[in-house]
């Protein structure tokens, strides 16, 4: 499954991929779901939610993101798209050029990612990303070393070191 992210660029797509197709074992092992009980103040409906890590691999891109699949055990289909980049906003405005601080701010989120998949349940969705799971140092430094993993995978061992973003072309 490959699924191309639109909005947030200002020449092309970024091709977003499972973090599942390239670790299947991990994946399965570390896939964050949240079980939401019956009467909770969340605004969600009682069940489990899952949030499926979709990473970009365009070579050479080094946009720290991940976007959250969110599906929910009860319900047909995708329920929100959430992206989300942990580094601050000015990395995102380096990073991509834009003129438009807004935008780069939606690049760090959480915020439903433009033209993807939304149920009513999306707003609720993005609220419970930033509450819940972006609250767990533990999850956030998983999502980071699942995003090493793929950048590693996408470019091979020899990736440029962290520090100042790689201009997009």
């Amino acid at each position: 499954m490959r699924l191309m992210h639109q909005g947030l660029r200002q020449r092309g797509n970024m091709a977003f991929v499972p973090f599942h197709n390239y670790f299947p074992e991990v994946g399965h092992r570390e896939t964050r779901s949240i079980t939401v009980p019956p009467g909770s103040a969340l605004g969600l409906p009682a069940g489990e939610y899952g949030f499926l890590e979709f990473y970009c691999d365009e070579p050479g891109c080094d946009c720290r993101r991940v976007l959250f699949y969110v599906v929910a055990r009860d319900r047909t289909g995708v329920q929100a798209v959430i992206g989300w980049g942990w580094e601050d906003v000015e990395f995102y405005l380096r990073w991509s050029g834009y003129s438009s601080r807004a935008d780069a701010m939606e690049m760090k989120g959480p915020a439903l990612n433009r033209g993807s998949p939304a149920t009513e349940l999306a707003p609720a969705l993005v609220e419970l990303v930033r509450n819940v799971l972006l609250k767990d140092p533990a999850y956030v430094e998983r999502i980071k070393r699942h995003y090493r993993m793929v950048r590693e995978k996408v470019d091979g061992p020899k990736r440029r070191k962290r520090g100042k973003p790689k201009k997009r072309r």
